[in-house]
């Protein structure tokens, strides 16, 4: 009941003060864990609303401990950890348990100062059980003896009070106190004493404290009496004083004492000893008891006790005892390397956290004193970080540049902090920062472009081929999904012809491709990462197509169509080698699959006629005889050079005579019913033609044979298909492709008979052709094409457009001598062309008698 009186009568004495930012609190030790030592929120008028977001925590200068604790909810400082005053602070008058308030955002930082009250929690202890004391029996009346005193724990009033003797017949008790304010007891002989009546005498004496409740201690002494000593050694200095820097080597000489006793003889032999030494301090000095030297004993630490008091007694041989007091002084040195203490971290870090941004906070503590306690701290180079100083030992961590993560992932920062002693001490801490990552990179391909190669005919879902991004983004931010543009391929969606795989980028085809009908085509492919927001970037692929074998040659002429039949004439006076007509044909395919071989494969006469393998020209192997027939059939066979092989075949008609006349079956083959008046007329213009085509071939022969020369080729056919008849993806080129747009010949026209024909010889490259000689389509351009009226009769050329085959002779029309005509000629239009010559032999034109022509172009005169 009294110990819970007690208890309350101290809390009541609880009081606080608040100055400059500090609160100080009083509390009894010994107070249950959980306890309420003051609001503290409310004396520091902290926000309660905010107090659990500025993570407040308490810290302690002194030591690790942490003795309270603050209550978020209602701002409360709690008793966490049991609070011994004499563990922290012994017998001081004054104990002050130093904390220290932490608050973030912003960082704030109070010291709080908690005096710890003393309970009366420990009762008076002598040192020994008991006490020997030994007294000369000579001693007088009124002789003191020192006993020595007890020591109690605790301060103040619950310290040591007063001490109390049992009766007895000799002696009294003496209550001293010393200038530190300890009380101490001597025995006061009260009575003498006789050694013969009473060798030994035991006394019980008690210690009490003045605490309530009262506590007390007791000890025996033995009282043994001796023979007469009347001399007490005497020590040299009441009090003696030494300074020790700690860390002081064991055996260290501290000081030596020294007492002296006028005896003689055993009376005067002194022994020395410490005559009470706390628990604490018994081990780290010793004294010798012959020299009085005092030497270190156990380790010296200026942070944990900064001075030393002891009593040392002079103890002679016969038992007189006289005391001294030992005070040492330990001076610091710098043996303490600074502590870094990690209090807060933002760990990972954004990396688009702007600069200046506080990462975490850094406490550094020195247990030395004075200079040895001052701290610089530093970090090291080649980091995008500094240390900012801020209240007392705390510091700031805080960014200098702009962070990547994709650079730098982890920062292994090192701190290192440095004290002012001599020789300077220093420790350092990693702090381990992990970067976290933003969605701020697109995907990047491996490449600019890419470039896919397909066989044409493929089958769908095919490979084609597959692009690969990267993205140095982490996670979700750097997972890339592929997918395509949206657009149009020849009309078309993209979708309908390629697809992507999202994951992988593999790219397949979704149909087949025709290379006839496009040989390649371009498509954009994206590359989209995770992020929020996602970020993209594209590249474009292109596509060509290969060729493939699957097109079988075309033949343009002869026209391949049944209902067409088509003659070629062969003049019977044609030589070896002479140009009869010429197979065109045409592969839609390119490259090889395209280059064309020719070859007859049945003929009426096998060796009159010969084709080439590469041109398709048809020539005369021999001579032509009377022999041969007139009516030649071959048969041809056009052959590309793919793998397998693709051919066509096509008939070609030829007839050999000088004179359409001889022909009469001729008649029957491209007649039309419009035109079946004029027979007789065609019979006539042909007669005609003929003989002046002959007459012409003789001439030309003779002019040839007197020059010595070898007689040119009378017949040299030629042919020229109009683009109209072109398919439409057919290549018009020389080194590659199947079809020469351009031919280019000299033609001589008979200038006496009016049976003969037109004769064709020597075919020249296209490129002779000059650009000012193409075809002109207005009357007035044939006119400057046909040159002057009043010109002689001339060679003419014979040109081969991509429109029409034409003949523009050189000639003076208006001379009689030579009746002969230029025209154009087209193979489906020579029934006409007869019949316009024969017009214009017997003097019947346009004027006279209209005739609707088929024929694109007209005659002049």
């Amino acid at each position: 009941m009294m110990q819970s009186r007690s208890l309350c009568q101290s809390l009541s004495f609880v009081f606080l003060f608040v100055m400059a930012g500090d609160v100080s609190y009083s509390m009894p030790e010994e107070i249950k864990r959980g306890s309420i030592i003051g609001n503290i929120a409310k004396d520091l008028g902290l926000d309660l609303g905010r107090l659990s977001a500025r993570k407040p925590r308490i810290d302690t200068e002194d030591s690790g401990v942490k003795y309270c604790s603050v209550n978020l909810n209602t701002g409360e400082l709690i008793v966490q950890e049991r609070i011994d005053r004499e563990g922290l602070c012994a017998k001081k008058a004054s104990c002050v348990l130093k904390q220290e308030l932490v608050l973030e955002n912003p960082l704030e930082l109070h010291r709080i100062h908690i005096r710890v009250q003393d309970i009366n929690d420990n009762s008076p202890q002598f040192k020994e059980e008991s006490l020997k004391i030994e007294i000369q029996e000579s001693a007088d009346k009124g002789e003191r003896f020192l006993v020595g005193e007890a020591h109690d724990a605790d301060i103040g009033e619950n310290a040591v009070q007063g001490y109390s003797l049992q009766q007895n017949d000799h002696f009294k008790l003496n209550v001293n106190t010393k200038a530190s304010g300890r009380k101490y007891c001597e025995l006061v002989l009260d009575k003498e004493l006789d050694r013969e009546d009473k060798k030994e005498i035991a006394l019980l004496l008690t210690a009490f404290d003045g605490g309530s409740p009262q506590r007390s201690g007791t000890v025996v002494i033995h009282v043994t009496v001796l023979d007469a000593n009347d001399n007490v050694p005497v020590f040299g200095q009441n009090v003696y004083t030494a300074s020790l820097p700690e860390n002081s080597p064991l055996e260290a000489l501290v000081i030596t004492v020294s007492a002296n006793d006028p005896d003689e003889g055993l009376n005067s032999e002194i022994t020395y000893g410490f005559d009470h030494v706390s628990d604490e301090n018994s081990d780290v000095f010793s004294l010798n008891p012959r020299t009085g030297e005092v030497r270190v004993a156990g380790a010296i630490d200026y942070e944990k006790v900064s001075s030393y008091e002891m009593q040392i007694s002079a103890k002679d041989g016969l038992g007189l005892v006289s005391y001294s007091t030992l005070s040492i002084e330990v001076t610091d040195v710098n043996d303490n390397a600074p502590v870094i203490h990690l209090k807060s971290m933002s760990n990972p870090m954004p990396e688009n956290a702007p600069p200046g941004t506080e990462v975490g906070i850094i406490n550094v503590q020195d247990r030395d004193s004075e200079n040895n306690r001052q701290v610089r701290c530093s970090i090291q180079q080649g980091v995008p970080f500094k240390l900012v100083p801020s209240i007392k030992n705390y510091y700031s961590l805080v960014t200098t540049g702009q962070l990547d993560r994709e650079l730098v992932s982890d920062y292994n920062i090192t701190i290192t902090a440095t004290d002012e002693g001599s020789p300077p001490l220093s420790s350092s801490k990693s702090v381990q920062l992990s970067v976290a990552d933003i969605n701020d990179n697109p995907p990047v391909f491996e490449e600019q472009s890419y470039n896919a190669y397909v066989s044409e005919n493929n089958k769908p879902g095919s490979t084609l081929c597959s692009v690969s991004a990267r993205d140095p983004d982490w996670r979700q931010n750097g997972t890339v999904v592929y997918s395509l543009l949206a657009g149009e391929v020849n009309g078309a969606p993209v979708s309908s012809y390629l697809s992507v795989n999202g994951d992988t980028g593999v790219i397949h085809a979704v149909r087949s491709f025709d290379y006839e009908q496009f040989r390649s085509f371009k498509v954009h492919v994206i590359a989209r990462d995770n992020g929020s927001p996602p970020l993209s970037n594209n590249v474009t692929v292109s596509v060509f197509i290969s060729d493939v074998n699957d097109n079988s040659p075309q033949i343009l002429y002869p026209s391949p169509e049944g209902n067409s039949f088509m003659t070629e004439l062969v003049p019977k006076a044609a030589h070896g080698g002479s140009l009869v007509s010429k197979v065109i044909a045409v592969d839609a395919d390119s490259g090889q699959n395209a280059w064309l071989s020719y070859q007859i494969v049945k003929s009426t006469d096998p060796g009159l006629f010969t084709i080439g393998v590469h041109s398709g020209e048809i020539r005369t192997q021999r001579d032509i005889s009377e022999s041969d027939s007139m009516k030649q059939n071959l048969v041809v066979a056009v052959k590309d050079n793919g793998q397998p092989s693709l051919s066509a075949t096509c008939s070609m008609y030829l007839l050999i005579s000088d004179n359409l006349a001889e022909v009469p079956e001729l008649k029957d083959l491209s007649y039309n019913e419009s035109n079946s008046k004029l027979t007789s007329y065609l019979i006539i213009a042909l007669v005609s033609v003929s003989t002046f085509f002959l007459t012409f071939i003789i001439i030309i022969l003779g002019l040839r044979f007197c020059r010595r020369r070898k007689p040119r080729l009378l017949f040299d056919g030629a042919v020229a298909i109009p683009s109209g008849y072109l398919p439409p993806n057919y290549a018009d080129v020389d080194g590659t492709g199947t079809l020469r747009s351009t031919y280019n010949y000299d033609a001589y026209l008979t200038t006496g008979s009016r049976t003969s024909d037109f004769k064709f010889v020597t075919s020249y490259n296209d490129n002779t052709l000059p650009a000012d000689q193409t075809l002109k389509k207005s009357p007035s351009d044939f006119v400057d094409v046909f040159g002057d009226s009043d010109g002689s009769p001339e060679v003419g050329s014979f040109h081969c457009h991509q429109k029409y085959l034409f003949v523009v002779p050189k000639i003076n029309l208006n001379d009689s001598s030579s009746k002969s005509n230029a025209t154009f000629l087209h193979i489906k239009h020579y029934e006409e062309l007869r019949i316009l010559i024969k017009e214009k032999l017997t003097g019947i034109t346009k004027k006279k008698r209209e005739r609707k022509s088929s024929l694109p172009f007209q005659l002049k005169s």
